[in-house]
């Protein structure tokens, strides 16, 4: 007996030891990264004015959203705008007025909400950006839509738009709530259309939510449609260590352990700088959302989604096409839904040079019987050949059915598509594949500049990953025929 105490006081002892060891090591990683960068006033300044949950027993309206929306913004230039300097130092500085970066000064503001109607509407579309995004991210697919003949609403999703210290502390029922107000805007002013849901990255996380809420009972109309880009799905689980580490920031000399990520803010539209919150809330939401799906498919399996198209790059270094097939797509009622992939470029990038290839995935995905949806794979003509086709594979069948010749073709050193890069096309010009012929006009997409390394000061990644969709012709012209389709 008494070695039996013995050996248990020694597994004791060794749980305990190893139970520090991670512990400290967690606390370690989490420690560094971001010390010692500096808190600019767009990190720090709490904006008042935003729009909460909690606040919409008084914010009730849409209309109204968009009238503390402008208090926002007065606060923004009062509390941020006039606490940072100008001139050549400043040109591309977000927050500096007048700068290249400065979005006042362009015309319309995409990173307010907007809503534009149409005489006649065959219907309305609220499009939900992504995070750190702002309304901008799909401008294109809501031009499209309304030149179509939709009533738009483009949504500024609460702590957006404005600085990134609006993602330290939000929380994303704030956003949830905020969808919902705009939606009854819609259903109010839609005049019994049918109504869709666009969503982008973590938009379409909110436009599932909305859906499940929606078709579980809780209010209505129901989206006659989803089209989601991007989506964000069961992000890893480690983010919800992003919770614990954004509670360490309020203490004294942590505050930078409110950031993932603190860089120069130089685009108009997206911030560059990641609070630590975004990531957590950003698991609360796709956790909840995955959860919701998994129970209703469950119980009730013909009542959980309306029809749903949804576009993904194979290579994604926020989703994983996994988790999109197997906690939404493959849980939903069959012969209703789709998926788009974008290959890689197979005639420019080897296997061999590659960290994981994503061919033997979708090959399984061609292969597979038993999926109930149906899948577009955008691949290579042949590995010998630039040009791009669309290979349909209907619902519980095996291998694609048809090869459609999109005519187009992959641009020259473009190796693959991105999470990024899916809403916006060749000829956008802030993130487009050239810059517009103005000089004065700045510029953030495709760029090949040379030089040494650590000397300029945000990633070499961000260089690297492509800000635009050479096949976006592709997804504007799927995107209207579905919600043209699905309008009944």
């Amino acid at each position: 007996m008494p070695g039996l105490r013995s050996d248990g006081r020694s597994s004791i002892r060794l749980a305990w030891t190893i139970t520090i060891a991670l512990v400290s090591a967690g606390l370690l990683a989490m420690t560094t990264g971001c010390d010692g960068q500096t808190l600019e006033p767009w990190h720090s300044e709490k904006l008042t004015m935003e729009f909460t949950a909690e606040k919409a027993g008084k914010i009730q309206s849409f209309d109204d959203y968009r009238r503390l929306e402008d208090d926002l913004f007065q606060e923004l230039d009062e509390k941020v705008y006039a606490r940072v300097g100008t001139g050549p130092a400043y040109e591309l500085a977000r927050f500096s007025s007048g700068s290249a970066a400065d979005p006042r000064g362009r015309l319309p503001d995409w990173n307010r909400s907007y809503d534009r109607p149409a005489e006649n509407a065959l219907g309305g579309v609220l499009l939900l950006h992504g995070l750190t995004d702002s309304p901008y991210s799909l401008r294109a697919l809501g031009e499209a839509l309304s030149e179509r003949g939709y009533r738009v609403l483009g949504l500024r999703l609460p702590g957006h738009g404005t600085a990134p210290s609006g993602l330290t502390s939000f929380d994303w029922r704030d956003m949830a709530a905020a969808v919902r107000l705009a939606w009854a805007h819609l259903a109010a002013t839609g005049e019994g259309q049918p109504l869709h849901v666009i969503g982008y990255s973590l938009g379409a996380s909110l436009a599932l939510d909305l859906a499940l809420t929606a078709f579980a009972g809780d209010f209505s109309p129901k989206p006659a449609s989803l089209v989601l880009i991007s989506p964000a799905i069961a992000i890893h689980p480690a983010a919800a260590l992003a919770g614990f580490k954004n509670s360490l920031a309020a203490l004294p000399g942590l505050g930078s352990l409110g950031w993932v990520q603190i860089v120069p803010e130089f685009d108009p539209y997206k911030y560059n700088s990641f609070a630590t919150n975004a990531g957590a809330q950003t698991h609360r939401l796709t956790r909840s959302v995955a959860e919701r799906i998994r129970e209703r498919s469950a119980s009730n399996p013909d009542e959980v989604l309306p029809p749903t198209l949804v576009f993904k790059s194979t290579v994604d270094a926020t989703v994983t096409t996994e988790a999109v097939v197997d906690r939404l797509l493959g849980l939903l009622a069959p012969n209703r839904h789709e998926l788009v992939l974008f290959d890689i470029n197979r005639f420019a990038v080897k296997s061999r040079l590659m960290v994981s290839d994503p061919g033997p995935l979708t090959a399984r995905l061609l292969a597979d019987d038993t999926l109930p949806f149906g899948v577009t794979f955008i691949t290579n003509e042949n590995r010998e050949s630039m040009a791009v086709v669309a290979r349909h594979k209907p619902p519980f069948s095996a291998g694609s059915s048809a090869s459609e010749h999109l005519d187009l073709s992959w641009p020259t050193g473009v190796l693959s598509l991105s999470h990024v890069a899916l809403p916006f096309p060749p000829d956008d010009p802030l993130y487009g594949e050239r810059p517009p012929e103005s000089e004065d006009t700045l510029f953030l997409g495709q760029m090949a500049l040379k030089g040494e390394r650590d000397l300029l000061r945000f990633p070499p990644d961000w260089l690297m990953r492509l800000r635009h969709n050479p096949f976006y012709d592709y997804l504007e012209v799927r995107t209207l025929e579905w919600i043209e389709n699905t309008g009944g």
